[in-house]
């Protein structure tokens, strides 16, 4: 064990050290002192095809072999081009191309600055301002921290990030009012979104961004049928670019390739990541539509934006090894099948629980929200850390789920998010339940 004195590397906590892990495989990690963890989590719903899958393992060896790594101010790769056609095919409507990052704050990032200079080469360049949500999070750069609503993430930074208007999340569980139907509801988010966009000025914004399904901030919020239909009839009214956040719910993980095509709806810019490459290389994406690509061809030539590692051979090899993986063992209607039994599991086990107030998602993307009152929905003091508690106790269970805190407004509530790797048996949804369940139960009796 690497103790907090020792340790050299600048980890996320500085008074406490992590298990070292020293192997994986299907869904299983190891630590140093043998004990195995269910990554019910994937990480952060990054691992979908658990881990150390042979076929993936395969295509990067084979990739090191040829070529590990050629800058792209330089060159192209074969894998990166076959990986961005196999995108495309499968991409919403009138995406034609694709951009490589390292992940999901890199895309995010790069989102904004190709909407931004869309306009500028549109002739446009008035346009300089951006919408999001509430208790939404879209990475940790500096410009995706700004978009993102996430109070605990910003609060230290907010004097050096860019002005942002944040709206209210789809909340259904805590924001929808009692004489709403669901339809309503979206319909009333839209309006705000619409009064938002005037009050800034209809030529002044550049774009909405949200989560197509919310991820940790809040813990798994699921759109309510035909919010986002009106949303993109707002934008489309007014000019305004769609930018949708599938890092977290993209590739699969809510049992469609892409979240959005459950809504119905096809944004201007698309960022993926986590399940994009499964974890095995760093590797995030985001798809554009060919109005925008047109636009910059037409006119300088050029997307004024760029990293070192962009379109990263091994990572593009791992990325296309996982995506053909999916395809041919029909991973995405498994996740659709294992994401109902998972639900049945968790209402079953949970249906009569004082301190679980929601549970909600799709496919293998759930979210357990727990209150101090069922019937009020009033949440726990947060100064009690329950999420902390939750994390601790599954780990001590040889569990690994994803908690959060200031689920509600930023500071109070909690929820625990899983995110099961898409091989994940009925038999492992199981024991993930039962360990979950005995870990809740020892958080909340020691809080």
């Amino acid at each position: 064990m690497i103790s907090t004195a020792s340790t050299q590397v600048f980890h996320r906590h500085l008074q406490r050290t992590p298990p070292v892990a020293v192997s994986g495989k299907g869904i299983y990690l190891t630590d140093a002192q043998g004990r195995r963890y269910i990554d019910a989590s994937g990480g952060a719903a990054v691992s979908c095809l658990g881990h150390a899958h042979p076929d993936v393992l395969a295509a990067m060896h084979a990739q090191i072999d040829k070529l590990a790594y050629a800058h792209t101010s330089f060159f192209t790769t074969e894998v990166a081009e076959t990986l961005a056609r196999k995108l495309i095919e499968t991409a919403p409507s009138g995406m034609s191309h694709v951009y490589f990052v390292s992940g999901g704050s890199e895309a995010m990032e790069a989102t904004l600055k190709m909407a931004r200079q869309y306009f500028v080469e549109m002739g446009q360049p008035q346009r300089q301002h951006f919408i999001a949500r509430r208790q939404s999070y879209h990475g940790n750069t500096l410009g995706a921290l700004a978009i993102g609503g996430n109070q605990w993430r910003r609060e230290p930074f907010a004097p050096i990030l860019i002005p942002v208007t944040h709206l209210s999340p789809c909340y259904p569980y805590r924001e929808q009012q009692s004489t709403e139907t669901p339809e309503q509801y979206g319909q009333r988010l839209a309006h705000e979104l619409e009064q938002a966009i005037l009050e800034q000025g209809a030529d002044q914004v550049i774009a909405f961004i949200a989560e197509t399904v919310g991820g940790a901030t809040a813990g798994v919020l699921v759109p309510v049928p035909g919010y986002f239909k009106a949303v993109r009839e707002v934008c489309d009214r007014y000019g305004v670019l769609l930018i949708l956040d599938e890092v977290m719910c993209g590739m699969g993980r809510t049992g469609s390739l892409h979240a959005c095509e459950q809504e119905g709806v096809v944004p201007d810019l698309l960022a993926v990541a986590k399940g994009l490459g499964g974890g095995y290389q760093p590797i995030g994406a985001v798809l554009a539509q060919a109005k925008i690509v047109e636009t910059m061809r037409q006119g300088s030539g050029f997307f004024q934006h760029g990293h070192t590692y962009l379109g990263h051979a091994v990572a593009c090899a791992a990325a296309l090894a996982v995506q053909q993986v999916f395809e041919r063992d029909q991973l995405i209607p498994q996740v659709r099948t294992r994401g109902q039994f998972l639900q049945h599991l968790m209402r079953e086990t949970w249906r009569d629980h004082p301190h679980v107030g929601d549970i909600r998602g799709r496919g293998l993307f759930w979210g357990i929200e727990l209150v101090q009152d069922r019937a009020t929905k009033s949440p726990f003091d947060p100064v009690r850390k329950l999420h902390i508690g939750v994390k601790r106790e599954a780990m001590a269970r040889g569990l690994m789920v994803y908690p959060m805190g200031g689920t509600v407004d930023g500071r109070m509530g909690d929820h625990v998010l899983l995110a099961p790797p898409f091989i994940s048996s009925e038999a492992e949804l199981e024991m993930v339940i039962e360990r979950l369940r005995s870990a809740i139960d020892a958080a909340i009796a020691a809080a």
